[in-house]
């Protein structure tokens, strides 16, 4: 399976657990929730939906009410476009493939294409798992932006003013993103800290001049 099919997967096993859905409702969260998937078609969809469905983690349901498909609506009054619906429903079996596929926290959850699908599914993600996730994924792009400073210190001098520019901007966009994966961090060990106080009974620590809020951890998935 590539990587790019497996986000695929991953995505229509997580749209499905909110509820069941037809192939054309599918793509359209697919294209409008998950930007990621906004160049995908149906020739990339329907053959993911029918892989599902014969490992068992989705059953088709036919509904009595024909489908009609964007291609259909332009040709109007062509009886060819229009189909059964075909409604689909995760099973129990592809439910706790799911929550497998919410607890792995390697490497690939890190990358570019996969963390944003992951990161759409962080609600129904266990702190633990999201802080994992959310570490990695700041560890990945510190060793990003690294290897990018090193190699703009050598070939400054050669590249052209607009080069230069380029090279710049994507540092910014790097270390933008390690900002704001910071401020989840944090964000995260606050609610885990609320949360620990709640249950023992302590009056919740406060964070002020006098007590900063705890800084980075050294991310031990690398």
């Amino acid at each position: 399976m590539s990587r790019r099919s497996g986000v695929l997967e991953f995505a229509v096993l997580g749209l499905l657990r909110e509820s069941p859905m037809h192939g054309y409702e599918l793509r359209k969260r697919l294209n409008t929730s998950l930007g990621v998937f906004r160049a995908f078609s149906y020739g990339s969809l329907y053959p993911c939906l029918k892989a599902l469905v014969q490992r068992g983690w989705l059953v088709e349901e036919h509904s009595g009410r024909p489908e009609t498909s964007p291609s259909a609506r332009a040709q109007a009054g062509s009886l060819a476009g229009r189909r059964a619906k075909i409604v689909y429903r995760l099973t129990a079996e592809g439910k706790e493939h799911f929550e497998d596929l919410l607890s792995q926290t390697g490497p690939d959850t890190w990358e570019d294409e996969h963390f944003g699908v992951r990161f759409a599914f962080f609600g129904q993600t266990s702190r633990d798992v999201r802080m994992r996730v959310l570490e990695g994924r700041r560890s990945r792009l510190e060793e990003r932006l690294a290897k990018m400073r090193a190699s703009l210190a050598r070939t400054r001098e050669r590249l052209d003013d607009y080069t230069l520019e380029l090279q710049r901007h994507g540092m910014e966009s790097v270390e933008r993103e390690v900002r704001w994966l910071t401020e989840l961090i944090e964000s995260e060990r606050k609610g885990s800290e609320r949360k620990s106080d709640e249950h023992t009974g302590r009056p919740a620590r406060e964070i002020g001049p006098d007590r900063p809020a705890p800084g980075p951890s050294d991310n031990t998935d690398r």
